[in-house]
């Protein structure tokens, strides 16, 4: 008997049934998340909850889905895999550090009003749930074994990963070094694209395209890739980022735009005289 034909033992649970057991588990989360800020003064927490409720969430889906074993073990590792490492990654930035600017500035806008706090991490748990569809059809994938698809998908989500862990490497060993303080980062990725964590960030979620081939609920698994493609690049990913850094670095920021592609890598733009434009601010500046 292959591991495709074993007894199903998990629940009997229906795709509302799965997505309502992801909305509790991700509104207990985002309510610890919550206390925390309340404590700490540091919003940026939420993003941590966030990664940690996908972590949870692609387990929990695997366990509970009707499909093939195959595609279910697939998801929970590799879901689950990606979204810890994400989360511990944040974790780490936040629990020492200072609150992030976005979030500062959203404090000040809100007055420091915590209901309105309470309010946006509760948005986040449902955020949780709508990112989480493309699990459920992974789940619900009844072709069993590594099909060239199900092989693709762990291509592109092993691409993807390695290069988010990758830029987000070169961007923390750029600001540990106090002399770069008020700077860009130019360093690997950060050269050929202004936000290379967001660019795989956003490749990683076609694996779950690849994994859900075959499902009656494939369809599902495009929400990631469109959704997530339309939050980085015009809602809450590069627009606040890149306003943030207009406001801490200024001129030095403004040229990175100018010479330096916003999400997809390619070569920097060149002067007249062929030199790429990434010149080093002074002290002064």
């Amino acid at each position: 008997m292959t591991p495709d034909m074993t007894p199903d033992m998990t629940p009997d649970m229906t795709p509302i049934m799965q997505a309502l057991m992801v909305a509790a588990v991700a509104a207990l989360l985002m309510a610890g998340g919550w206390l925390w800020q309340r404590r700490h003064h540091n919003a940026g927490i939420v993003d941590a909850m966030w990664a940690s409720g996908m972590a949870v969430a692609a387990v929990l889906l695997a366990w509970t889905g009707p499909g093939a074993a195959t595609p279910r073990v697939l998801l929970a590792v590799l879901g689950g895999v990606w979204a810890g490492r994400l989360a511990l990654h944040i974790w780490k930035r936040v629990r020492h550090g200072e609150e992030d600017g976005r979030y500062r500035a959203l404090r000040a806008h809100w007055n420091g009003s915590q209901g309105k706090f309470a309010l946006f991490f509760l948005a986040q748990a449902g955020l949780v749930v709508f990112m989480s569809l493309p699990f459920i059809a992974v789940a619900a994938n009844p072709v069993p074994g590594m099909t060239p698809w199900a092989w693709l998908g762990v291509l592109v989500w092993a691409v993807s990963v390695a290069g988010e862990t990758v830029a987000d490497r070169q961007l923390d060993a750029f600001r540990a070094d106090p002399a770069n303080r008020g700077r860009t980062c130019r360093a690997g990725l950060w050269r050929v694209s202004r936000h290379p964590n967001y660019f795989f960030e956003w490749l990683h979620w076609f694996s779950y395209v690849a994994l859900a081939a075959g499902s009656g609920l494939a369809w599902l698994a495009w929400v990631g890739p469109i959704a997530m493609y339309l939050f980085l690049r015009w809602i809450s990913g590069i627009p606040y980022t890149e306003a943030q850094a207009l406001r801490s670095r200024g001129e030095d920021y403004r040229q990175y735009q100018r010479t330096t592609p916003m999400l997809f890598p390619w070569f920097p733009k060149r002067d007249c005289a062929g030199s790429p434009h990434h010149r080093t601010p002074t002290p002064e500046e």
